[in-house]
C-alpha cells in the first residue's frame, strides 16, 4: 500500500519535467507577443463574424444549458410582484394628492408611468403564459392589469403572440419590423418625419393599437380584423369592452373630481408609459452599432430571428420592469418567468458566442439608451423591396442630409 500511495503522491519526473517546459515555452510566446496584438486579433474576429450566418448551434442546445429551475412558474411569486407593483402605484397617487405642489407632479409622473409600465410588463407575462400554468389565471390577471392602463388584453396578446412567431422576419413581423422601400416612398413625408424624429414616434402605441404598422391594417379592438382568427374574436369583444368600462370610469371620474386632477394623477402617468413601452420595445429590436439583419424566405428561421434581438441595461430600472431588457432569451424562450432570465440568460451565453451582444452598463438611469434611440431614428428608415438577409438603410433626405455611418 506504501508503495501504491508513493506511486501517486509523486508524480513522475517525466511529467514534472513536462510541466516545467510548458511554462517558460508560454511565457516566452507571451513575451513575443507585440503590445495590443491579442486585442487587435479579437478585432479582426469581430469583424469576420457575420451575425447574418446561420448559427452552429441549434436552439435544443440553448434549451438544455439553461437549469431546468428556470422554467417553473411561481404562481405565487408572481402574484406577489402584482400585489407589490398595486401598493406602489396606490402609494404614488396618495402621496401626490397629499402634498400636490408642483414639485411633486412631475416626480410622481415619472415614478407612475414607470410603475404603470411595470404592470403592462407583468400583464404581458400572463399573455406569453409565464406567470402562471393556469389559462385562467393568467386571463384574469391580464386583463385587470392590462385594462387599467388601457390595453385591450386579448387583442395585444394575440398580436404579441404573432410578433414572437415571426420575429425578425420583414414581411410577418407585428412590431417595429421595417418598413420596405415601396412602402416608405408610398408614405408622405410629413409621415416619415413624424415617424423618425423625436420624440414622435415614443406615442407611437395608441395608434398601433386602433391601426396597426403602415402596410397592415386592422385593429386590436375589432374582432373581425385580419390579426384574428374566427374562434378568437369571442375574446377580442371581451377585451374590448373591459377597455371601454376602463375608459368609460375615467370620463366619470372626470367629470366627478374634475379633468385637471384626472389628468394630473392619470393622464400624464399613462403618456410617460406610452413612451417607456415605445422606447423599450424599439430598442430591443434597433440601435446596434452595427448593422443586424432581418431575413424572408427561405432564409428566416426563429431562432436565427431571435438573435437579432437585443438587451439593454436600464440600471436602477431593471428590477422596477422587471427584467425585461433581458430580451434575447425573452424571445427564444418567452416561457421563462421573468424573474428568471437574468440566470437563463448567463447560462445561454455560454451556447450562443458572439452571436449574443453584451448590453452597454448603465448608471443608475439609463441615459446612454437616448442617443442609440436618436443615431437609431436617423439611419433606420426602410429595407430593400429585394433579397433574403436585408438590412436597414438611410434615407438622405430626410433629417436634411445628417446621417451616421453605420456599421
Amino acid at each position: 500500500m506504501v508503495r501504491l500511495w508513493s506511486s501517486f503522491a509523486r508524480p513522475k519526473a517525466s511529467l514534472l519535467y513536462g510541466w516545467g517546459r510548458a511554462k517558460p515555452k508560454r511565457a516566452a510566446a507571451a513575451a513575443a507577443t507585440p503590445p495590443g496584438a491579442e486585442a487587435a486579433s479579437k478585432e479582426e474576429e469581430e469583424e469576420d463574424f457575420d451575425p447574418a450566418n446561420p448559427p452552429p448551434f441549434r436552439l435544443g442546445e440553448i434549451r438544455a444549458a439553461i437549469p431546468t429551475h428556470c422554467w417553473v412558474k411561481d404562481p405565487w411569486r408572481s402574484m406577489r410582484y402584482v400585489a407589490r407593483d398595486v401598493v406602489v402605484v396606490v402609494g404614488l397617487a396618495a402621496m401626490a394628492v397629499f402634498f400636490d405642489g408642483w414639485v411633486v407632479w412631475p416626480l410622481y409622473w415619472l415614478a407612475q408611468g414607470t410603475m404603470f409600465w411595470a404592470i403592462f410588463v407583468l400583464g404581458h407575462d400572463c399573455g406569453h403564459g409565464s406567470f402562471s400554468d393556469s389559462a385562467r389565471l393568467n386571463s384574469i390577471v391580464g386583463h385587470l392589469l392590462h385594462t387599467i392602463i388601457l390595453v385591450p388584453y386579448h387583442g395585444w396578446r394575440i398580436s404579441h403572440r404573432k410578433h414572437h412567431q415571426n420575429h425578425g422576419h420583414v414581411e410577418r413581423d407585428e412590431s417595429w419590423h421595417p418598413l420596405s422601400e415601396e412602402t416608405y416612398r408610398g408614405l408622405g413625408y410629413l409621415t416619415r418625419k413624424l415617424r423618425f424624429s423625436e420624440p414622435f414616434p415614443l406615442f407611437a402605441f395608441p395608434v398601433y393599437l386602433w391601426s396597426r404598422s403602415p402596410g397592415k391594417q386592422g385593429s386590436h379592438f375589432h374582432p373581425g380584423s385580419d390579426l384574428f382568427h374566427p374562434n378568437e374574436r369571442s375574446e377580442i369583444v371581451t377585451s374590448t369592452i373591459c377597455w371601454l368600462a376602463m375608459a368609460s370610469l375615467l370620463l366619470s371620474l372626470s367629470w366627478v373630481i374634475g379633468p385637471v386632477p384626472m389628468l394630473k394623477l392619470y393622464g400624464v402617468p399613462y403618456v410617460v408609459f406610452i413612451m417607456w413601452l415605445d422606447f423599450v420595445t424599439y430598442l430591443h429590436h434597433h440601435g446596434h452599432a452595427k448593422k443586424l439583419p432581418w431575413y424572408r424566405g427561405k432564409e428566416w428561421s426563429y431562432l436565427r430571428g431571435a438573435l437579432t434581438t437585443l438587451d439593454r441595461d436600464y440600471g436602477w430600472i431593471n428590477n422596477m420592469h422587471h427584467d425585461i431588457g433581458t430580451h434575447v432569451i425573452h424571445h427564444l424562450f418567452p416561457q421563462i418567468p421573468h424573474y428568471n432570465l437574468v440566470e437563463a440568460t448567463k447560462a445561454a451565453k455560454v451556447v450562443l458566442g458572439k452571436y449574443y451582444r453584451e448590453p452597454h452598463k448603465s448608471g443608475p438611469f439609463p441615459f446612454h439608451l437616448f442617443g442609440i434611440l436618436a443615431r437609431s431614428l436617423r439611419i433606420d428608415h426602410f429595407v430593400s423591396d429585394i433579397g433574403d438577409v436585408v438590412y436597414y438603410q438611410a434615407d438622405p433626405q430626410l433629417h436634411g442630409g445628417r446621417q451616421d455611418k453605420s456599421g
